[in-house]
């Protein structure tokens, strides 16, 4: 079958795009300007054409888009005129996923995390919303394996056409309320919908909305205050790992510092434990070394160690956070600078007073503007909001080495090369941070 995926550079395109890739199909793409994803994508022998244009539509015979995909896209007009059946990436995973045994792991926060480490610990093929770095790709094929570990997105709606046989919930905090028309209560009963749905059931029964369903939904429920315990903060090899005691069953590690860790890693054990032996899952989970841009050490030295990380929401900023303050610790480290690139215009403002709360115990917070993601600008006074942190606003930062200098109004305001320096967000910080912008 030829496939031709509108949208293929975002890591969730990407990702259907390389299973269906790898399962034999013709596959082809386009995006509206070159990245790292389209170049691995061509590499993979995938036709990557930018920007969008109707030339890319030729004689395929399905159509998928990303959800920001607009009806007057020349691609998706070429293609109806063509009548080529065209297909929302939510509408396609009907397809897709129809034949699999799908874990299938949604939640507002920390999904990829327990996604890959689900994946490191079972076998099957694997669609993460993120890159494994055990792996060094956001999907894994296995042939001859129907079990597929998929990360469920309710950004717009799509984890409803996951085909779950175990749905696996972080937490059910609201998120992407704008797919929702800010409906709470379509929101929740999405995420009802998509549990009862799954004839195995994996559920945080400490989050808020989650625990409303106890006694209603048949489910392993976790309670992380009391079925996580001894939880301890380690280095091994240098680099940062989470130890800790699941119920009575013992102690693992997994790769990463924080109670956010622990957790992701228990609802994953438990996803496993449904068929498989709890020392293999023990052994298996060591394999996790992390995903790329959640607590991604891009730079160590011993003066300095610089992290890139994909955190975006207050409650994701804040948990990690708090790993940083112990990862600082253990590496003996007094100073933390802490840089943020606010993602979307809507997000921030929607959430600014938990955002303010998010930097405590930074001895130095540097502000980035905006990542708008296509929205209008709004007006935030970032300098009166955050005046409690030692503040600089600034336009962008450059990396050479393991050195960071900060930059306004194209002019040099620091060097940053001592101590933990961590940066937050979405946009194209991760390439700023890196030194490949």
């Amino acid at each position: 079958m030829k496939i031709h995926f509108i949208g293929i550079g975002g890591i969730g395109i990407s990702g259907l795009a390389q299973y269906m890739h790898y399962r034999g199909h013709e596959i082809s793409g386009s995006d509206i300007s070159d990245g790292v994803i389209t170049q691995k994508l061509r590499k993979l022998g995938i036709t990557v054409t930018v920007p969008h244009d109707a030339s890319a539509i030729t004689d395929q015979d399905l159509v998928i888009h990303s959800a920001i995909i607009r009806p007057d896209n020349p691609e998706v007009v070429a293609a109806k005129a063509k009548g080529i059946e065209v297909l929302a990436r939510r509408e396609a995973l009907l397809q897709i996923l129809n034949t699999s045994k799908v874990y299938a792991v949604a939640g507002a926060h920390g999904k990829s995390t327990t996604t890959a480490i689900l994946t490191s610990i079972m076998e099957g093929s694997a669609i993460i919303g993120a890159e494994s770095k055990a792996f060094g790709s956001n999907v894994r094929y296995e042939k001859d394996n129907n079990v597929m570990i998929f990360e469920a997105d309710e950004s717009d709606g799509s984890f409803l056409n996951s085909n779950p046989y175990c749905a696996i919930v972080v937490n059910a905090e609201p998120e992407h309320m704008e797919y929702y028309d800010y409906n709470y209560e379509l929101f929740y009963n999405s995420y009802k919908t998509f549990i009862s749905s799954a004839p195995c059931r994996v559920l945080n029964a400490e989050d808020k909305f989650l625990s409303t369903l106890i006694g209603e939904v048949d489910a392993n429920w976790l309670y992380p205050s009391r079925d996580i315990t001894n939880i301890e903060f380690i280095l091994i090899n240098d680099e940062p790992h989470t130890r800790f005691t699941l119920k009575d069953l013992g102690s693992f590690d997994v790769w990463g510092f924080g109670k956010h860790i622990a957790l992701d890693a228990a609802l994953a054990i438990l996803a496993a434990y449904e068929s498989m032996e709890i020392e293999e899952i023990r052994k298996n989970i060591l394999n996790f070394k992390g995903i790329k841009k959640r607590f991604d050490i891009v730079g160590l030295q011993k003066e300095s160690v610089i992290i890139d990380d994909y955190g975006h929401h207050p409650t994701e900023i804040k948990a990690t956070f708090e790993s940083v303050k112990e990862y600082a610790l253990l590496k003996g480290f007094d100073k933390i600078t802490a840089i943020w690139q606010p993602h979307k215009y809507s997000r921030t403002i929607d959430n600014l007073e938990e955002f303010i709360k998010c930097f405590e115990g930074a001895q130095e917070l540097i502000i980035l503007p905006v990542w708008s993601a296509g929205e209008a600008s709004r007006e935030i006074d970032f300098k009166e909001k955050f005046k409690r942190y030692n503040l600089t606003i600034a336009d962008n930062i450059t990396r050479a080495n393991n050195t960071i200098t900060v930059m306004k109004d194209k002019e040099a305001l620091k060097i940053l090369d001592e101590g933990l320096i961590i940066g937050f967000g979405a946009g194209d910080l991760t390439y700023q941070i890196r030194g490949t912008a």
